[in-house]
């Protein structure tokens, strides 16, 4: 049986630093995005490197990934609340508790991986 007191205190710490986050990556969104207002460079063709527009896409890219994460964090807690954690929700068997310390936010075991109709179920961040 998965010491289910335990995931929460982890899931709550990695809930914290998610949210602690977010707010930092739409700083940076929105310092990229002034950036780009008060800069009249050809951002395609600049040669100093790495493009505004470029920036812009990573950061971006890394908000929606933590939104994602931060997500799958609220739903496993739900899952504790709930009395369904640790039980994976493709077969019902119970996931390992080595799988449940490297990703506790998984709703799979390690063979529905892929989740249940064989897309990635897999998002760190």
């Amino acid at each position: 049986m998965v010491d289910v007191e335990r995931f929460r205190i982890l899931l709550l710490v990695e809930r914290d630093r998610k949210l602690a986050l977010l707010p930092a990556l739409r700083r940076d969104i929105a310092s990229v995005n002034a950036a780009r207002q008060d800069s009249n460079v050809d951002d395609e063709h600049d040669p100093e490197g790495v493009t505004i527009a470029f920036e812009l896409s990573q950061a971006s890219a890394l908000l929606e990934q933590s939104r994602q994460g931060l997500a799958q964090v609220e739903a496993a807690l739900a899952r504790i609340d709930a009395g369904s954690y640790g039980s994976c929700e493709v077969c019902g068997e119970e996931i390992a508790e080595g799988r449940l310390e490297a990703r506790p936010w998984t709703p799979y075991c390690i063979r529905h991986s892929a989740g249940p109709a064989g897309t990635t179920a897999r998002t760190s961040a």
